[in-house]
């Protein structure tokens, strides 16, 4: 599986960053590891999932984290991951 994730401020992309995950786990546990390593790279805490979130990545293979998804105050408006390929 391939995840892509994307930092938003201001409608433009500030960073991104692809990563493969290559375990037998299930999907979702594959999604909560990219998430993880994603959030290491860019030095973030991991953001909660909300019903809309979980509700967003169901219908798009695609979600962005805002505000309310984080405890600690963000520098950015969004954090966006999307499953490239399975």
């Amino acid at each position: 599986m391939r995840i892509w994730a994307k930092i938003w401020k201001n409608n433009h992309i500030v960073r991104d960053e692809t990563i493969e995950i290559n375990t037998e786990d299930t999907r979702t546990h594959k999604i909560k590891e990219g998430l993880s390593q994603i959030c290491c790279r860019f030095d973030l805490e991991i953001p909660i999932w909300l019903q809309s979130n979980i509700d967003e990545f169901k219908r798009h293979s695609r979600v962005k984290f805002y505000q309310d998804s984080f405890i600690e105050e963000i520098p950015f408006d969004c954090l966006e991951i999307q499953v490239l390929e399975e």
